[in-house]
């Protein structure tokens, strides 16, 4: 089964520390969403398997209103799809927009929550207040939206453990089935960066930003949320099964500018422009870029995307899939972790990262890819 990622770049206003491709210009959202349907209609044979997954993101997706969302959802064939996934924001959840949701075959709703401290909010522009993603939560629930999402982020500056902990205690009072957290960015061209690189601001202590992480994982697990992947957490049947096909490797397409669309062999991406993506494919072209993953490349992926995930990296399927070298490789490069303790050999064939090794695994994963 396959995945299928649709962006839509359009937002009222930009985060400050957003590096995703964006445009404050909605009176284009119908031209928009008319693009999306040609590109789908011309990539029909992109996917040689029935979609199982599909993801709408951004952006902000909740800009979209009813007929813009029914004129996207004639276009594909979501017949098969067991999970079918919007992101919104949470001001953007009003009574008539959740019953709305429910209407439409979406099952699942993706919710940027950020944080509960208002000043925050305020300080990363974002719309919303605390109140309002309790409220969202509420409205969806009351309109039949059964698996809720919501995104939270740690280390911002001049953030106390406290404060962390009481993000915490707020998001676990919602009941939310799945939970991603992240630590703060500072992505180059955003403001934050620049803020950073100004000395306005100073990054949080690499000590108290691990020290959030575990608090983060004790205070979930405790609470029964699966920690299924380096910032997810689940409750029991409610992981993320598109982003799960990307840890997995499974095929997916990407619609929309800059979306980017991966079957095994290829990645491809498409123009990070509107103007440009919109007016090649009113010509008939697929604005995109294509590479052709060598074996080391495709390695390297499976390595840095499986390593994220509780089950971590399965050697005799690594053996199978590529062959002893790579199998070989894996495992002499991951001896000196293992001896550290940052990862554990198991019994059953896999390698797969200890609590130790979660805060530091993007070093582990750099070493252990091909160079």
């Amino acid at each position: 089964m396959a995945g299928l990622y649709i962006h839509i770049p359009f937002c009222a206003s930009r985060c400050i520390y957003c590096g995703f491709y964006s445009t404050t210009r909605h009176s284009m959202r119908r031209k928009y969403i008319e693009t999306l349907c040609r590109e789908i209609a011309m990539r029909h044979d992109y996917l040689h398997e029935p979609i199982h997954t599909i993801y709408i993101g951004g952006g902000t997706p909740s800009l979209l209103d009813e007929e813009q969302l029914t004129l996207l959802f004639t276009n594909i064939d979501y017949t098969a799809a067991t999970e079918i996934t919007i992101e919104c924001n949470p001001d953007d959840i009003t009574p008539q927009y959740a019953s709305m949701i429910n209407r439409l075959p979406i099952n699942r709703v993706s919710m940027g929550a950020q944080t509960f401290n208002d000043s925050r909010l305020r300080f990363i522009r974002r719309r919303h207040s605390s109140n309002d993603i309790e409220l969202a939560v509420k409205l969806l629930r009351d309109a039949g939206t059964a698996n809720i999402s919501i995104d939270l982020m740690y280390s911002f500056p001049g953030e106390t453990m406290d404060e962390w902990q009481n993000d915490i205690d707020h998001a676990l009072a919602l009941g939310v089935e799945h939970l991603s957290a992240y630590s703060l960015m500072f992505e180059e061209n955003t403001p934050l960066h620049l803020m950073l690189t100004e000395g306005r601001i100073k990054e949080t202590e690499e000590e108290l930003s691990a020290a959030m992480y575990y608090a983060l994982i004790d205070r979930l697990t405790s609470a029964g949320y699966e920690h299924y992947e380096i910032s997810n957490f689940a409750l029991s049947g409610y992981r993320s099964q598109h982003n799960s096909s990307y840890w997995n490797a499974t095929p997916y397409m990407g619609i929309g500018a800059a979306a980017h669309s991966f079957d095994i062999t290829s990645r491809q991406w498409n123009v990070p422009d509107i103007d440009s993506y919109m007016a090649a494919v009113s010509r008939g072209e697929l604005p995109m870029e294509h590479e052709e993953l060598d074996m080391d490349t495709r390695y390297n992926d499976t390595v840095m995307l499986r390593l994220r995930t509780c089950e971590g990296i399965n050697l005799n399927a690594l053996a199978d899939d590529f062959g002893n070298k790579y199998r070989n490789a894996c495992l002499n490069s991951a001896r000196r972790y293992i001896d550290d303790g940052m990862l554990k050999h198991t019994d059953d064939g896999r390698l797969r990262l200890t609590r130790r090794g979660l805060f530091v695994s993007d070093m582990i994963m750099s070493d252990m890819m091909m160079v």
